[in-house]
């Protein structure tokens, strides 16, 4: 019974340090596209979501892991990409990855009937995995768990790699999730817009993939504070601002 117990806590803070994004990472993502949609899109956007904002419904994959009944959907997070290879599928995990599930949820929204409550989660879940495919550790070596299992301390704290990238590095601009993307917004001038949305998704994964050097360029004290937050903050801003970009690009052609 102790053993069960363990387990499942055990399991439980595997799983909830596995989040791409944190909470305000998923909604500037959210937040840059809602500002990039056309007129068509956001009224059947709001539409599908009962008006509910696609920043505020960013995050509702993560936080239906509490929730049994979608375990499913656990490994849609993430997917591992080898070094100078390209997408793998016998790398992948047999319940689906997040790059498949990606393309499939496109498919499904744009072509397939739907009901509402599946055209709502698609939606859902299809805002939420095209920020975690721009989180560079969710694009991951299939060694470390995509960083949780790399100890670090930042800043003096104990954590890990991943929750570093997701979360901390974020959290220490002390800045709300629209401060954060309107000053991200700043950088979208139209020719931009129109190179990130123009490259496939499968380009996303060998981004992730060129970006690991740089989130893997750790002091050997495994001690991470200004210098790293120097280097490695502008790479979180030009993911989010794509991730942001891209999706909006994604959301127009299923939605406008």
């Amino acid at each position: 019974m102790k053993k069960s117990i363990a387990a499942f806590f055990l399991s439980t803070v595997i799983i909830f340090q596995s989040f791409g994004w944190g909470q305000n990472g998923h909604r500037v993502v959210g937040q840059i596209a809602a500002w990039h949609l056309s007129k068509k899109a956001k009224r059947n956007i709001a539409a599908v979501l009962e008006n509910e904002s696609i920043p505020m419904v960013a995050n509702w994959m993560d936080q239906i892991r509490s929730d049994r009944a979608y375990d499913y959907a656990y490994s849609w997070h993430f997917l591992t990409v080898h070094k100078g290879k390209g997408y793998e599928p016998h790398l992948q995990d047999e319940r689906g990855d997040a790059y498949q599930t990606l393309l499939r949820l496109i498919e499904e929204l744009k072509n397939k009937p739907l009901s509402f409550k599946k055209k709502q989660e698609n939606l859902k879940m299809l805002i939420h995995i095209v920020g975690d495919l721009h989180q560079p550790l969710h694009v991951g070596t299939g060694e470390d768990m995509g960083g949780n299992k790399v100890d670090v301390y930042y800043f003096n704290q104990k954590t890990n790699l991943h929750t570093v990238w997701d979360t901390k590095m974020i959290e220490r601009q002390h800045l709300s999730y629209t401060e954060l993307a309107k000053h991200l917004n700043n950088r979208a001038s139209k020719d931009k817009i129109k190179k990130l949305q123009a490259a496939p998704i499968e380009s996303w994964l060998e981004e992730a993939v060129s970006l690991r050097k740089y989130v893997y360029d750790l002091p050997e004290n495994k001690k991470l504070s200004y210098e790293y937050d120097y280097k490695c903050f502008p790479i979180i801003e030009n993911q989010l601002l794509a991730g942001g970009i891209r999706l909006a690009g994604i959301l127009n052609d299923i939605y406008g």
